[in-house]
């Protein structure tokens, strides 16, 4: 059976924006500039997400990577549907109201989870302010399908930051998923601008209240660089979430996705996100990933491996 999205209700994609100036959008460096996606196992991956009408935050946010991850039967699932409650100023995500939950999606992502075998999954979401639980019980729904339907699969949640959801973050830890990542996305003094509607201590505290509840999940987050941040708001930033006990960072370039979209204020240069992996893996992350094409998702069953070892590797070296 396929089943189709209709966005005929939602035809301007951020009405929120409509009214900003336009910011033009820079020409990229040659250093992320990627090939258009052209592989068969992408197409297949694109067909099976369209028949069980799934969404997935690789098309809704545009990212550069698709054609790679797909073409390795790579994807990361946005469940709660295609529109979000937020207005983040970087974010190509549809805005609006969004329709009410659908009771099978929970076992429509377990059924592609494990037709395309995945060996790690990850799970993201739009923000949904509406619900009483931002969507946490949700969550622990299809974390639970999916561990029925491919248990073998090991399951990385990216959530957004339930503000003013008392026990949403519980919901989801007590689910157990094996990597629970929540992005910062920026420095603190950015947020006003670039992520109006999200607290930076409230994220900062859903890391470590994850941890809280149980230690041996992973915690993950994430920045964008080039939206005007200093250098020294960046290790700030490294330094609050290892006090949060936070194992994995992934810092990558933001790419405008619209003109009315906020500016990048600078391309980064490779050599300097290799500075500031080495100065992440000083700090004491389990793992980093610091390049321009860095995204949350990308090569997450790979990081994921990497986490335990790096984790055994402490183990083993506690009891020696």
């Amino acid at each position: 059976m396929r089943i189709e999205i209709d966005h005929s209700k939602r035809d301007v994609r951020h009405p929120e924006k409509a009214h900003r100036p336009d910011n033009p959008i820079q020409r990229k460096p040659s250093w992320i500039r990627v090939k258009a996606p052209t592989s068969p196992i992408y197409h297949e991956t694109h067909k099976l997400m369209r028949d069980n009408g799934l969404v997935t935050v690789c098309e809704e946010a545009g990212c550069p990577n698709i054609g790679e991850c797909w073409s390795q039967r790579h994807a990361t699932m946005m469940i709660m549907g295609d529109t979000c409650t937020r207005a983040c100023s970087f974010c190509n995500v549809r805005t609006g109201m969004p329709d009410s939950l659908d009771a099978s999606e929970p076992a429509r992502v377990a059924d592609a989870v494990a037709k395309l075998g995945l060996r790690h999954v990850v799970i993201t979401s739009v923000d949904r302010d509406d619900l009483d639980d931002g969507g946490a019980r949700h969550f622990a729904r299809v974390i639970a399908a999916v561990r029925d339907a491919a248990p073998d699969t090991t399951i990385e949640v990216l959530t957004p930051d339930f503000l003013r959801k008392p026990g949403s973050i519980e919901i989801v830890a007590d689910a157990r998923p094996d990597v629970f990542n929540h992005n910062l996305e920026t420095v603190p003094r950015l947020y006003p601008t670039i992520r109006p509607g999200a607290r930076y201590f409230q994220s900062l505290r859903l890391l470590q209240r994850v941890k809280e509840v149980d230690p041996s999940i992973f915690t993950k987050s994430g920045l964008m660089l080039g939206l005007g941040e200093a250098r020294m708001e960046i290790l700030q930033v490294m330094d609050d979430l290892r006090v949060a006990d936070v194992d994995f960072i992934t810092l990558g370039q933001y790419l405008q996705p619209t003109v009315k979209h906020a500016a990048v204020a600078e391309f980064v240069t490779p050599e300097a996100f290799e500075d500031y992996a080495a100065m992440a893996r000083a700090k004491g992350f389990l793992l980093v990933s610091s390049t321009p094409l860095t995204r949350s998702s990308y090569h997450a069953d790979a990081d994921f491996a990497q986490l335990q070892a790096a984790r055994a590797a402490i183990l083993a070296r506690a009891v020696a």
